[in-house]
């Protein structure tokens, strides 16, 4: 346990980041989710702004720092060819 008040400081701190990254992280992870299965399902008129929904929330948690930019920017591609494939095969 910390004996120096600003370590202590450093540490409640970092507590309520941990708990605020947290509920972002699972936020963007449930609608990519969400997304993936509207796709699959082949509900593809609300696929399109489910991944909307999805791709929007990944860029707030990269411009917070919360999810690296790189993996953010896989996550959103990986997400587009899957709803690309499933549009391309529809027509």
């Amino acid at each position: 346990m910390a004996r120096i008040a600003s370590a202590k400081k450093r540490i409640r701190v970092a507590e309520k980041r941990q708990l605020r990254n947290k509920t972002i992280r699972s936020t963007t992870r449930t609608y990519v989710k969400k997304a993936e299965a509207t796709i699959l399902g082949n509900e593809l008129t609300g696929a399109a702004e489910a991944t909307r929904q999805a791709v929007s929330l990944l860029d707030r948690a990269a411009s917070k720092g919360i999810l690296h930019r790189n993996a953010v920017a896989r996550r959103k591609s990986r997400l587009m060819k899957k709803l690309n494939t499933a549009l391309a095969a529809q027509t």
